[in-house]
């Protein structure tokens, strides 16, 4: 079955695109305090050089960017470790706060200023579901080491604990922490406990 973009995915892809690759780095580089040695900057603005390179066309002009992309790609994943693939849908103002460990899967989607620490891997939970990859909404806080797996919605504010394992759906303003991750707190529900 094929499913619709919702509005929402529609309307923060039209913004992305009316921003140019500068402004989107300008307005990340402001998002890590204006310091373009953080690795988790460096990573972003890669990111969003490999989103750009693909809208050249033809394919022929892309070719030389697409080699230059793959040679940063692979220098932030070996030097950073922070695996952050130009097909995420990334939002605007993503901070990465720390290095190491940190792996997203190509089919992410990550809202817009969110922060994302050390030692996370937003993936997928079964190998023969290869595309289900998390949904991460906006100003959501991701604490070190959180691991969140499989076709799941993190809402709007939400928190994940540090070293959380989150396998099921957060709501928005809600926290949650353990292994498995368990909703501790949320503004919008009842405690869960």
């Amino acid at each position: 079955m094929v499913t619709q973009p919702d509005i929402q995915t529609i309307a923060k892809e039209s913004v992305l695109n009316n921003l140019g690759l500068w402004q989107q780095i300008k307005e990340d580089w402001i998002a890590h305090d204006r310091d373009w040695t953080r690795p988790g900057f460096r990573a972003v603005a890669i990111q969003r050089f490999g989103v750009w390179r693909m809208q050249i066309q033809p394919k022929l002009l892309r070719a030389p960017f697409s080699i230059l992309y793959r040679a940063l790609y692979r220098k932030m994943r070996n030097t950073y470790g922070i695996e952050l693939p130009y097909s995420v849908q990334l939002g605007r103002r993503v901070i990465i706060e720390h290095q190491h460990g940190i792996v997203i899967h190509g089919d992410c989607t990550i809202g817009d200023d969110c922060i994302i620490r050390q030692g996370v891997t937003l993936g997928n939970r079964y190998v023969d579901h290869p595309f289900d990859a998390p949904k991460i909404g906006n100003r959501v806080n991701v604490g070190a080491g959180a691991k969140i797996f499989g076709n799941v919605t993190i809402g709007d504010d939400a928190n994940i604990g540090a070293n959380a394992v989150v396998l099921c759906d957060v709501p928005a303003g809600a926290t949650a922490v353990g292994v498995p991750a368990k909703i501790i707190k949320s503004r919008n529900t009842q405690d869960n406990g």
